[in-house]
């Protein structure tokens, strides 16, 4: 068997490959707290609703908390 087009990455192959774009992504997210302060929550909910696929989007769930912690 080959690894063709056609087959889906691996979990950690899809998680090398989107890393740096699930950080930026929190990092948008997250620079628009203070300027949304108590709206901030429903927005970040609906950015996320928007993104894709699920596990990208756990992703940015996982590094905004990761942030939001630092």
């Amino acid at each position: 068997m080959t690894h063709s087009d056609a087959t889906p990455p691996t979990r950690a192959e899809f998680h090398r490959q989107h890393q740096a774009g699930a950080v930026a992504e929190a990092e948008r997210l997250l620079a628009r707290r203070a300027e949304l302060q108590g709206a901030w929550l429903t927005w970040v909910a609906s950015e996320l609703y928007r993104l894709g696929p699920p596990p990208y989007v756990a992703m940015v769930r996982r590094e905004l908390q990761r942030l939001s912690q630092a």
